[in-house]
């Protein structure tokens, strides 16, 4: 199965365990009237028991991805976890019950991968491969 142009991995580093069951979603950026920033829902996934995300969009030029609308074109995203049902599914509570992150698409064609590194009282990204 091939993967998507945009996949995600979220780990618990709290317990070094991928993070499974963890909302995600693409949003797209549109520029509103009188230069008010939208973003606007595009794909919806969740984290399997491997804590990835490999097929919120379709493969790139896959007839799914046509006939969904939802082929990757250059300009800004942002993906949003929603991690506070896994903690709580943990019985833990967390700061952070949404962490959203807006990444700039330049080349449609790359691979672009967001991970992230959640604990109850933190976060961090980096751009992966």
């Amino acid at each position: 199965m091939s993967k998507g142009p945009i996949t995600c991995h979220v780990l618990d580093v709290s317990t070094g365990r991928p993070a499974a069951g963890v909302d995600v979603n693409i949003q797209i950026y549109h520029k509103g009237q009188r230069g008010v920033d939208i973003f606007s829902p595009f794909a919806l996934g969740v984290t399997d028991a491997d804590g990835r995300c490999m097929n919120i969009l379709p493969p790139r030029g896959s007839d799914e991805a046509r006939l969904q609308h939802k082929e990757l074109e250059a300009g800004l995203y942002k993906v949003v976890f929603k991690p506070k049902e896994y903690f709580e599914k943990t019985g833990r509570k967390c700061f952070y019950p949404w962490v959203e992150i807006t990444f700039e698409v330049e080349n449609p064609e790359e691979h672009y991968h967001i991970p992230l590194l959640i604990s109850p009282y933190s976060f961090t990204t980096y751009r992966g491969s």
